[in-house]
Formats: C-alpha cells, structure tokens, sequence
C-alpha cells in the first residue's frame, strides 16, 4: 500500500493530472467525429426521445384516467376479496423497493469506480485520489436524482389522480433527492464506515423512511428535509472519497463497464452475469450428500452434475418471495386497479423470476464446446440444463396460483395449470440463456416511428417471447374466473411444446 500525501500540492498534482487526462480524452474524441455525425446522431436521438415521449404521454394519461374512474373491486381479478389494502401502503411500498433497487444497484457497479484505463497508471500514483473519483461519482449522483425526479412524476401522476401539479413536483422532487441518498448511501457501504449488515440494515431503515415522504407533497417541507438529509451525506461522504480501497475502485469499474457494454450491444446474459459475478457466497454444504452418492451412466451423472451447481450457486430465495408478495399485493389493493395492469404484473413478476434461475445455463453457455464432448445427444444435454429451472419455475407458479385461488380468482385447478406454465417458463430460460448475440450488420427497417433493428429486438426477445407465451393459458384462467378443460389441455401442450422446442433446436453459438 502506498501512503498516500493530501497536502494542497499533493491534491493540486492530482487535478491537473485528471484535467490532463480528459482534455486529452476529449481532443482524441473531435478529431475523430465530424460536425455532420454529430448533427444526424442528435438528430435521430431527438426524434426516437419525442417519439418515446409522446406513446410514454398518451400510455400515462390513459392508464391515469382508467384508474380515476374506477369506482370499486369489479373490474378485478379478483371479484370479492377478503383483504383490502390501503392505496397509499402499495404505493409507499413499491416507492421502498425502487429506492432499495437504487441502492443495490450503486453497491455492484460501486459509486466511486475508475474505469481500466484509469487503473492502470493513476491509481499506482503517490498522490492523493479524491480529485480522481470525485467529480465521477458527484455527476452518478446528479443524474440519478435527476432520472428518479423524471421516472417519479408520471407515476404520481397515475397513483394520485386528486393532487395538483405543484404537489406532484415536490413529490418528484422528494424522490429524485430519496435517489441521491441512496446512491450515497451506497458510498458510505462502500468507504467502511459502517459494517455489512449495520450498513445493510441503516440503509433500508433511511430509505424506508424517504419511501414514506413522496406520498406527503401537501407542504414543501419533506422534499426540503430530505434534500437537506442528502446534502449531509454528501458532506460527509466528499472529505474521504480518497479513502476508497483500490481493489475496490476497480471492481466497481470493471463491473459498471461490463454493465455498461452489454447493455449497449442489447446482450441480456451479459448484464446479468456482470451484476451477478461479484456473489462470493458459493455454499457447497446443501448438495454435498448428494453430490457423493454414486451415479450410473453418463446422463444421471450430467443431471446430478446441474443439481449440484444449481444448489451451489445460491439462487435467491428473496425476489421470488417479494415478487409474490407483489402479485398478491397487487390484487388487494382497495378500489382495483384495472385487469390488463394486474395480468401486466403477473407477467413482468413471472419473467423476472424465470430469468434468476438460469445462472448455470448461462455460465455453460459461454462454453458451449465443452457440451460437445458429452458422450450423450445434445437434447439430453439441453434436457438436463433445463431441468432445474422447469423444477423451480413449476413450484414458484404454483406456490402464486395457490395464492390466487385462495383469493378467489379461480377455481383449484388453477395451481396445476400453473405449475404446467412454470414448466414452460423454465425452458425459456434455457433458450435465453443460450440466446445469440445481436447481429450488428443486419439494417434497420424503416417504420412511422424511425428506424427499428428488427434482427437485435428479435435476438433480445429470443427466450423472453416461450416465457410470455408459456403464460397466456394461466392468463385466460385468470381473465375467465375459472379454468375450463380447454385452458388445461391448451397449457399442457404448450408447456410440451416449448420444452421440447427448446431441448431439439440446435445450439447457438455465443
């Protein structure tokens, strides 16, 4: 370790090396676009945000007045519940968890980072690191308040049809300063100050309390209070930016650049692998009986080889839950939200949760050369990749369609259509998993709305497309009020019909 000097010449060297860096940065970046690229560039960037805009404008306005003139529980899934929730509990809670989601975020890609090129030669350098990490870290926050102050108002908007515009302003503007806290947070964690788990559970205390402010725009004294709560975090937070660990710095940038491409070239599985690739948790002691009983034949073998690393590799139990929590909450809330929003969350929930179960198909993906040696027929291979996520998507689904029976939304045989659909939505995660990589030459197709890459939508939908469809059954069952023989006849065949799609079709290269 370097001891590191923080006299005033000391922190004065380190500025005008940082200003030498991006000015030069900068200056490489002109010589290498024209004016003319830089006019289409902003050009199509307008256009596709207006275009985005207005649909995101119209979608709000339609789905607030839909809500405003809902008058009871009978546009519902669920025709007769016996547990109302209060509107305002749903609302402060989903508020929580995007505040949590926030804060989880800033703790994988780390709020102060340097990127590899920083790495290699600044953090070798005797000389103080503030002026380095600082001004990066001071714009993370800006946009962030930014971005949950913009991503806030249409849903105030939605959620509380009854405030004028002033009062959904300040309830942005609360948000957008909940989000600066959470990012500091973040750094806070990051710098040591506090433990893991006393950092943890500070952080969900504080944030819990910020979730509860934007449902009180009344007055304008929560948003000064929590702006107030940000700018001293950040006060304290900006005199040891410096103290950041190297090893940590550049974790966090190796992850946020990882994030960061994948998420420009449209590759899903990278984004996950590079937010998931900092788990240092690997628990051996679950499967270890297992793993030691003896095995006949190559394919047992593969199939207690995949239990073994499904088991090891710690797939959350806590986003499942909170996801059924979410589509049950969702039923409860009092007045009905309208049926295509609580069908819309059980799709989104059910899609997430599918996607957190295929860590070992996308870990072999990347190898798909060693599946080839295998002395077993690829469908076998692929049958065994696919078989865990089948198991554990069909226990999920049915676990949520026993819930929704007991609400009432249809009868019992709902949790065995379920449990057929988790079957499906399994398979998907394996397709997903061994999805292509966008294909950059292909041209984009003109359209009224400008032009869409039609070949990288459809490599990014590859998996997503047999979940949704996976769900459309248990969605009729849902939409009728009852299951008929029809709906049960349809899901088996899907559910059979996407698994054994996905186990037949040849792999793809990734």
């Amino acid at each position: 370790m370097l001891a590191l000097e923080r006299s005033p010449q000391n922190r004065e060297l380190a500025s005008e090396i940082v200003r030498f860096t991006r000015r030069s940065a900068r200056r490489y970046k002109r010589s290498r676009t024209s004016w003319g690229d830089l006019v289409v560039d902003a050009y199509s960037w307008g256009l596709g945000l207006g275009v985005a805009l207005t649909i995101a404008a119209s979608f709000v306005l339609a789905l607030r007045n839909e809500i405003a003139d809902r008058a009871s529980t009978a546009n519902s899934i669920i025709r007769a519940p016996w547990l109302v929730l209060p509107e305002s509990l749903l609302w402060t809670s989903i508020t929580f968890a995007a505040l949590l989601v926030i804060n989880n975020l800033a703790r994988k890609l780390g709020p102060m980072t340097v990127n590899g090129a920083e790495s290699t030669w600044w953090l070798m350098l005797p000389v103080d690191r503030r002026p380095m990490v600082l001004p990066p870290f001071v714009r993370k926050v800006a946009l962030t308040a930014a971005g949950s102050a913009i991503i806030y108002l249409p849903f105030s908007m939605v959620t509380a049809v009854d405030r004028a515009p002033l009062e959904h302003v300040l309830a942005s503007l609360t948000f957008g300063a909940a989000g600066a806290i959470a990012v500091v947070l973040a750094a806070v964690q990051q710098l040591g100050l506090l433990g893991p788990r006393l950092g943890k559970a500070i952080a969900a205390t504080v944030l819990l309390a910020c979730s509860v402010l934007p449902a009180l725009p009344s007055s304008p004294w929560p948003t000064a209070l929590v702006s107030v709560a940000a700018v001293g975090l950040f006060a304290v937070v900006v005199p040891r930016a410096g103290q950041v660990r190297g090893d940590e710095l550049v974790r966090g940038g190796a992850v946020a650049g990882h994030a960061g491409a994948s998420l420009f070239m449209m590759d899903p599985n990278e984004v996950l692998r590079a937010l998931g690739g900092n788990r240092k948790r690997v628990d051996g002691g679950r499967a270890a009986r297992f793993y030691a009983r003896p095995s006949r034949g190559a394919l047992r073998a593969l199939i207690r080889a995949d239990v073994v690393a499904f088991l090891r590799l710690n797939p959350p139990l806590v986003p499942p839950i909170l996801w059924l929590i979410a589509c049950t909450a969702i039923l409860l809330v009092e007045g009905g939200l309208p049926e295509f929003a609580q069908l819309a969350v059980i799709v989104i929930s059910g899609c997430a949760t599918a996607s957190g179960m295929g860590s070992v198909a996308r870990k072999t993906a990347l190898v798909p050369e060693l599946d080839a040696l295998l002395p077993l027929h690829p469908a076998l291979v692929r049958s065994s990749r696919a078989l865990m996520p089948c198991l554990a998507m069909a226990v999920w689904m049915g676990v949520l369609s026993g819930l929704l029976v007991l609400l009432g939304a249809a009868n019992p045989w709902l949790i065995g259509v379920g449990a057929l659909a988790g079957v499906g939505m399994g398979a998907g995660t394996l397709r997903a998993a061994t999805r292509t990589p966008p294909d950059w030459t292909a041209p984009p197709v003109e359209t009224p709305f400008g032009p869409v890459p039609r070949a990288q939508l459809g490599s990014l939908m590859r998996g997503l497309d047999v979940t949704i469809l996976a769900m459309v059954p248990v969605l009729l069952a849902l939409y009728l009020g009852y299951v008929p023989t029809s709906v049960i006849i349809i899901q088996a065949v899907f559910s059979a019909g996407i698994f054994l799609v996905v186990v037949l079709s040849r792999a793809k290269r990734i």
